[in-house]
């Protein structure tokens, strides 16, 4: 099983039709939205090599309002967190403003990346996995605390 896993996140390393922004953005919002200290940890980590800064790390927990995330960023962050949520609502319209910026192929690495940050996130709280020091002293994103 652990061998299987290790393929599919390899496979999932080399998806390279979107942008490193992105993809961090998706990932760290399903982290944060499922609660996953673990992968909130790590993937803020991540996320800072991939660019982001303590501004966005913070400002994710309330991204609507926040100033450093592009419309298109904030398209994303919506599709994450509609995804993370239970039960998963993807609003017709939500789809379709993705597919202005994103074609088909897009979608669905996007689609992917996001379940599989689910994955990650509901295995590690199952089991009681949680932070383990990889950002350190920095800033990490914020767990998601709107009601559901």
């Amino acid at each position: 099983m652990l061998n299987a896993y290790g393929r599919l996140e390899q496979a999932e390393s080399k998806l390279d039709m979107l942008s490193p922004r992105v993809r961090a953005l998706a990932e760290l919002t399903a982290a944060t939205t499922v609660g996953c200290q673990c992968c909130i940890d790590l993937g803020s980590q991540i996320a800072r090599g991939l660019g982001l800064g303590d501004q966005d790390l913070l400002a994710l927990a309330d991204f609507e309002r926040a100033d450093c995330f592009s419309d298109v960023d904030k398209l994303v962050l919506r599709y994450a967190t509609a995804i993370s949520r239970t039960p998963v609502e993807v609003s017709d319209e939500l789809f379709e403003a993705l597919r202005a910026h994103f074609d088909t192929a897009q979608l669905v690495a996007l689609t992917h990346i996001v379940t599989l940050g689910n994955l990650r996130a509901r295995f590690n709280i199952a089991l009681g996995i949680g932070a383990s020091g990889f950002s350190g002293n920095r800033v990490c994103a914020l767990p998601d605390t709107t009601p559901r």
